[in-house]
């Protein structure tokens, strides 16, 4: 994984009433749109009075694998890490 990403990202998430869970379902960055797959492993965290939610998971391709940041007091989501499947980071990144 590569550490301390954490860049800003769009993604579009859901919330099921049914089984009462919240989960990405697309992340957009560098202009790319990766369809996520399931979450393998959630944590909720909090940093003062606010809660910081953790999801980690593959792409449906399952090809890249990522660390994301909900922000539960701004609502923005951050990309904390990355990894291709293959184990080797891709370290490309695009300037503002």
């Amino acid at each position: 994984m590569r550490e301390g990403l954490h860049e800003p990202v769009s993604v579009l998430a859901i919330y099921s009433q049914k089984t009462q869970h919240f989960r990405p379902m697309i992340m957009t960055w560098n202009g790319i749109d990766y369809r996520l797959g399931p979450v393998d492993f959630y944590h909720k965290t909090k940093q003062g009075a606010t809660t910081l939610h953790h999801f980690s998971l593959c792409d449906k391709a399952e090809s890249v694998y990522f660390k994301l940041l909900f922000n539960a007091r701004t609502l923005n989501w951050t990309l904390e890490e990355y990894m291709m499947a293959d184990g080797v980071p891709q370290y490309a990144r695009t300037e503002a």
